[in-house]
C-alpha cells in the first residue's frame, strides 16, 4: 500500500503540478504546439529552464458562455488535468487546456479524459 508521498520500488515517482496564473506565462503559450483535442485545444511548450515540475493552466473564453458555464468547463479540465497530467506531462513544460463552447462541459467524463491522454501524446511526437 502506498501512503503519501512514497512510490512503490521500481516506479517512477509522478511529477508535482504547478498551477499557472500570471499573464506572461499564458502569453508564452502562444507560441507553443497546439492539438486540438475532442473537447478542447491543448498548448504544450517546453520551458527549457531546468524545473521538474509541470505547470498547467485553463481557460475559457465567453463564447464557451455565461460565468457558470465556464466555471464548470475549467473545474472539469483541472481534474482531469490533475489526474493525468502527472503520469503523462513531461517534467519541464507547461500545458494549457482552453475549454471549447458546449463540448467541454457536456462530453462524458472517459471521453474527456481519452482526449487529454491522446492530446498528450501527440503533443510529444
Amino acid at each position: 500500500m502506498v501512503v503519501d508521498d512514497q512510490t512503490p520500488e521500481g516506479m517512477a515517482s509522478p511529477a508535482s503540478l504547478r498551477v499557472l496564473k500570471v499573464r506572461s506565462q499564458f502569453l508564452a503559450m502562444n507560441r507553443a504546439i497546439r492539438v486540438p483535442a475532442g473537447s478542447f485545444l491543448l498548448q504544450a511548450r517546453d520551458r527549457g529552464d531546468g524545473d521538474p515540475v509541470v505547470g498547467a493552466g485553463f481557460t475559457c473564453s465567453k463564447k464557451v458562455g455565461n460565468a457558470v458555464a465556464r466555471n464548470r468547463a475549467k473545474r472539469r479540465l483541472r481534474e482531469a488535468a490533475r489526474l493525468t497530467l502527472p503520469q503523462l506531462g513531461r517534467p519541464g513544460w507547461d500545458y494549457v487546456l482552453i475549454g471549447r463552447r458546449d463540448i467541454t462541459a457536456a462530453r462524458p467524463w472517459p471521453d474527456l479524459l481519452a482526449d487529454l491522454r491522446a492530446a498528450l501524446v501527440k503533443a510529444h511526437q
